[in-house]
């Protein structure tokens, strides 16, 4: 009989273990599936908390994709320049007659796709960089940890500035109108 009565106890005890891994599991389960809920709302929340775990790296990857439409542009102008140039050169033409086989509309587009080429690769090369790269994550690092102004302070500061340079104006007509007039007393008209 104690044997039995032991055999129950832990029958017992496993089943309470089991019970209790059960609904602690539940509840795991019951708080993810809360968190799910709420990342996924029809309020847009998702993409919110997707460009929170970016961090300050998403600023890096925008500044990169910027520098690379900005030397896209320059090198698409540079090259425009360049072959509008040689075109308007005799020496060029005579050497080189398919420099003015084209017009100046078609230039644009050809120099156009060749500058977004120099600009997609001198983005994927400077991104490449270990040290360029640490830089621009530090910078944004640092971005990120500033305490920007709500709208109330920038109204208040505009006004302060646009009040102090109205004051600084008048005051400064005022001297120039007095020292015109005095200089007019001296020398004369």
């Amino acid at each position: 009989m104690a044997i039995t009565d032991e055999k129950d106890e832990q029958q017992t005890d496993a089943e309470e273990g089991v019970g209790e891994a059960s609904s602690e599991l539940g509840a795991e389960t019951e708080a993810l599936a809360t968190t799910s809920e709420e990342s996924t709302t029809d309020d847009g929340d998702e993409d919110e908390e997707g460009a929170h775990t970016l961090g300050s790296e998403r600023y890096v990857h925008a500044a990169f994709f910027v520098a690379g439409i900005l030397a896209a542009y320059i090198a698409s102008k540079t090259l425009v320049l360049a072959w509008n140039s040689l075109a308007n050169w005799p020496a060029a033409v005579r050497a080189v007659p398919a420099l003015v086989a084209l017009g100046e509309e078609q230039r644009d587009s050809y120099a156009m796709v060749a500058g977004a080429g120099v600009g997609a690769i001198t983005v994927i090369q400077a991104y490449r960089k270990e040290n360029v790269r640490t830089w621009a994550n530090e910078v944004a690092a640092e971005l990120s940890k500033v305490t920007w102004p709500n709208r109330e302070a920038v109204l208040n500061g505009t006004l302060v500035v646009v009040v102090a340079s109205a004051i600084a104006t008048v005051y400064v007509t005022i001297l120039d109108r007095i020292w015109s007039f005095l200089t007019t007393l001296v020398y004369g008209a």
